[in-house]
């Protein structure tokens, strides 16, 4: 069975994280020749801003596991997180969940994505993740905990608000922060009078927040390899980017 608990150990040590942002019609052999272009540790698909069908997401997220890749899939909108169980029984392996801003939202995704004793996700779905093991399927008892410390949960960082108070949004469960920076830049704008006029001098003052926390922070955007240094520098270690050429 393919181990993603990599993923989620990295976050936590502070690993640099690169994820592939394929179209989500990619087969199997298209994200393999994908990845063999990068060392690359997650597949990443945009559910806000791109269209997608249950179908889809089933199919990469087999093709991904099959590769041995975990997918994460950012959710149409933040009040989705209700349906956050619902995506992770269509195969993927964690999610990120746009224009967070309150803490209700993050203790909701969380719950959402972990099995009890820790969240409330329902029991079911053929499609999951890692259900497989030596031909078996795994039942609940041998499932339900695996998961708890594979899944990957994120929220993003869009608004001065969530930006003033990150560190309310902190919960058990939650693995990182990613900066949105465009919309971020939108809500910059309709606050001219906030400390800080830049989405750079936001995310320094973010991390800085969060030293300590064990809480890494992540860009959400595509990135080119020449423009992470300054990213890097700042103290982020998850980025995205395209298929390369």
């Amino acid at each position: 069975m393919p181990d993603v608990k990599g993923l989620k150990q990295k976050l936590k040590a502070g690993e640099v994280c690169l994820a592939l942002r394929p179209p989500i019609a990619y087969t199997k052999s298209q994200l393999e020749v994908a990845l063999g272009k990068g060392d690359y540790d997650l597949i990443y698909i945009d559910g806000q801003h791109t269209a997608f069908s249950d179908d889809q997401l089933v199919a990469i997220c087999a093709a991904a596991e099959a590769l041995g890749m975990p997918v994460q899939f950012r959710i149409p909108h933040t009040r989705n997180t209700y349906l956050i169980g619902r995506y992770l029984d269509l195969g993927l392996s964690a999610v990120l969940v746009p224009e967070t801003v309150k803490p209700e939202t993050v203790e909701e995704a969380v719950g959402y994505a972990y099995y009890p004793p820790i969240g409330h996700r329902s029991w079911g779905g053929a499609a999951r993740f890692g259900t497989k093991r030596d031909g078996k399927t795994l039942g609940r008892p041998e499932y339900a905990p695996w998961w708890n410390e594979h899944v990957v949960v994120g929220v993003q960082i869009e608004a001065v608000e969530t930006v003033e108070n990150v560190r309310s949004l902190i919960r058990p469960g939650l693995d990182y922060f990613a900066f949105g920076p465009n919309d971020l830049s939108f809500d910059l704008e309709q606050h001219p009078e906030y400390r800080f006029r830049t989405t750079d001098e936001c995310t320094k003052y973010v991390v800085e927040q969060l030293q300590g926390t064990g809480i890494p922070c992540g860009m959400a955007i595509v990135t080119e390899p020449h423009e992470r240094q300054k990213y890097l520098d700042m103290g982020l270690t998850m980025f995205q980017e395209n298929p390369r050429p």
